[in-house]
């Protein structure tokens, strides 16, 4: 098996730790980042070099851009670059959900995704090769009530990811990944205690992380959901 440099945002928790810690295992390369500065530093301890892991928040630009600079001359681009930070409102009808929860969940859920894209791509672009997974939901696809914010970013993933897969080089890949249904601090917020009903991050990885390994130019341009 080759061994590869992989970009996972939002690794410290859920879905990022748990692909984070089975990509270690099979031998890949990660750079990592989360808000949680803690997190990242205890991450940082314990993994070491050759794996990095910086405290950025995906939805400040400037600090993207500042730490896409840093990686990318420590290392080169990624070979597979996971958008996996998301955060979600509060269960709220739509006109209750506060004007500065709205925005966040827009910040970090489109702009978040934006950001590393723009400051990560050109790089990617110019070697013609990678994988882009932008981590999409089943309310990408689907809606209930109570997440309307998050639902309307979700879709906007699967769109902007799509029509980034037409603009690509031949050779690279880009898609919006549904990757179900997991019992994650995001679903305790949405379900409360029908979330432990659902499979743990850890449990998911198994079979994730060997389908998000397999993907590849023949995939480009759709839209996929996690076995």
């Amino acid at each position: 098996m080759t061994t590869r440099r992989i970009l996972i945002t939002g690794s410290s928790r859920g879905l990022g730790l748990a692909m984070t810690e089975k990509m270690i295992e099979l031998g890949h390369t990660i750079v990592g980042c989360s808000r949680k500065k803690g997190h990242i530093e205890a991450m940082a301890k314990q993994f070491g070099a050759p794996h990095r892991f910086d405290a950025v928040d995906v939805a400040d630009e400037a600090a993207v851009g500042r730490w896409a600079k840093s990686v990318l001359a420590d290392g080169g681009p990624p070979e597979l670059l996971l958008n996996n930070a998301a955060v979600v409102n509060g269960n709220a009808p739509l006109w209750k959900v506060p004007v500065g929860e709205f925005s966040k969940v827009v910040d970090v859920n489109i702009k978040g995704i934006y950001n590393v894209l723009r400051h990560f791509l050109p790089a990617m672009i110019k070697r013609k090769q990678g994988v882009i997974v932008n981590f999409s939901s089943g309310w990408g696809r689907s809606t209930s009530p109570d997440v309307a914010p998050y639902c309307a970013t979700k879709y906007a993933v699967e769109g902007l990811t799509l029509a980034l897969a037409q603009e690509l080089p031949t050779g690279m890949c880009a898609v919006p990944l549904n990757p179900g249904i997991i019992n994650t601090d995001m679903l305790q917020s949405c379900f409360g205690e029908q979330a432990d009903s659902y499979p743990t991050p850890e449990t998911w990885a198994r079979k994730a992380v060997p389908f998000l390994l397999n993907l590849g130019p023949k995939d480009n341009g759709k839209s996929l959901t996690a076995p």
